[in-house]
């Protein structure tokens, strides 16, 4: 009995050790499963104080990687947010475009849409609108509000599709209903156009106000400018100072433009040259030529900074080799007086070039002034002449008392009192004092015109 009882007994013990072992083996099977690591793995990589466990990103994208590679979905999906953005791994795009392809072949939404994200930008993959548009509509056609509001955008722009404005508002649609505030934005922009919709101002400003309820700076931006024009809602300065700001605060350069404006301006707000500085400087350093031009001009006359020809030198060059015309003026005029820049006459005709080759007046009467006197191009009243006329068919007042001496001397053209006294007046009229008191002459002498001592009281 005793024998038996120990034999029972030592077979009960095996039995029970093999139960231990499979129950062992099942444990370590499921803690291997791809779902498993997964979790595991995004436990280490945010940290999970109830699990106690410290956060190690080397460790949780290791862990994800064994799953993404196991074929989990979500990992891979998550693998390529990793690549894309540089958490736990050096930012690699291709690798992103990789992972972000196999989420995508299995089904997953949102790396369906961020696939179409890497080729919308050429990232990780050759550019390809057409691709991109093909992801974006597999997500969508899932819900996912993002991809929606992006296969709006390539209808708009008939990118890897025919464009479409009316199927671009029924796509921004259906992400706006989500609270998509880029969507919501976007369907502001579509009511405000008339692109897709009938142009109603008064919807443009629902959709815009929707958006920028949510903090979405395109969206305040946009419903700062309705305010400050009054489309859409009574016109209202500090209603647009005020969505500007929310905008200007977030960053956005072209609100932090216009804020800087209302400031300068003493529109919505008191003014206050410092506060207008204060905003182009935010814009400016952003690389915004209209801010770069504005602060130039501030440091020039010295408008809430002290005045600073080697600032404004400065920030006119940004605007200037930007393309805009009149920074490329101010420039050649801090040239050409040697305010800020050593003096360079050379240098100045360059700039007035670039800025009257735009239709700049000011730089094309600038460029007559320097053909005239010979000052950084060789002396020719013959192409004087010709940048005066240019900028005096623009009714730029110094051009034409500069066109009609032109003519009274018969400097560069004919000597023909009638036309001097047509381009005198023109200035005159606009209060140019140097041209009143020519045509004066012309009036006392009867040049161009019927000797009149009184003919000065027509143009007074």
């Amino acid at each position: 009995m005793r024998l038996k009882l120990k034999l029972k007994l030592k077979s009960f013990i095996c039995i029970a050790l093999f139960i231990m072992l499979l129950a062992c083996s099942g444990k370590a099977a499921k803690e291997e499963s791809p779902e498993s690591l997964f979790e595991l793995g995004l436990n280490y990589l945010k940290g999970n104080d109830s699990l106690d466990i410290d956060m190690d990103k080397e460790k949780g994208i290791a862990l994800i990687r064994r799953s993404a590679e196991q074929g989990d979905a979500a990992a891979q999906s998550n693998l390529g947010n990793a690549y894309y953005t540089g958490e736990g791994v050096p930012q690699d795009y291709v690798q992103a475009a990789y992972w972000y392809r196999k989420a995508a072949e299995q089904g997953v939404a949102l790396a369906q849409n961020n696939l179409g994200v890497c080729y919308d930008n050429g990232e990780g993959v050759s550019q390809d609108y057409v691709q991109a548009a093909y992801w974006y509509r597999k997500a969508a056609e899932q819900g996912v509000a993002l991809a929606q509001n992006n296969l709006g955008v390539c209808y708009d722009n008939g990118e890897g599709v025919s464009q479409d404005y009316v199927q671009a508002v029924s796509w921004w649609c259906k992400a706006a209903e989500q609270g998509s505030a880029a969507a919501q934005n976007n369907l502001g922009n579509a009511y405000y156009k008339g692109k897709g919709v009938s142009q109603d101002y008064v919807q443009a400003v629902i959709w815009y106000y929707n958006a920028a309820d949510q903090g979405y700076a395109p969206a305040q931006f946009s419903l700062g400018s309705c305010y400050y024009n009054g489309e859409g809602v009574p016109q209202d300065y500090r209603q647009a100072v005020y969505w500007w700001c929310k905008a200007a605060e977030q960053g956005w350069a072209d609100a932090q433009i216009n804020l800087g404006l209302c400031y300068y301006n003493g529109e919505g707000v008191s003014q206050d040259y410092k506060q207008a500085v204060f905003w182009w400087r935010k814009a400016a350093e952003q690389g915004w030529a209209d801010a770069q031009i504005n602060l130039g001009l501030c440091y020039y006359n010295g408008e809430g900074v002290l005045q600073d020809y080697v600032q404004a030198a400065y920030w006119y060059r940004k605007a200037a080799e930007q393309g805009v015309a009149l920074a490329q003026n101010n420039l050649g005029v801090c040239y050409d007086n040697g305010e800020g820049v050593s003096q360079d006459y050379v240098q100045a005709v360059s700039w007035w070039c670039k800025a009257a080759e735009q239709g700049s007046a000011a730089a094309q009467n600038n460029l007559g002034n320097a053909y005239y006197k010979g000052k950084g191009v060789s002396q020719d009243y013959v192409q004087a002449v010709f940048w005066y006329r240019k900028a005096a068919e623009q009714g730029y007042a110094d051009a034409q008392y500069n066109l009609g001496f032109c003519y009274c001397e018969g400097e560069g053209v004919s000597q023909d009192y009638t036309q001097a006294v047509y381009w005198l007046r023109k200035a005159a009229e606009q209060g140019n004092a140097d041209a009143q008191f020519l045509l004066e002459g012309c009036y006392c002498y009867g040049e161009g015109v019927t000797r009149d001592y009184t003919g000065l009281l027509l143009v007074a």
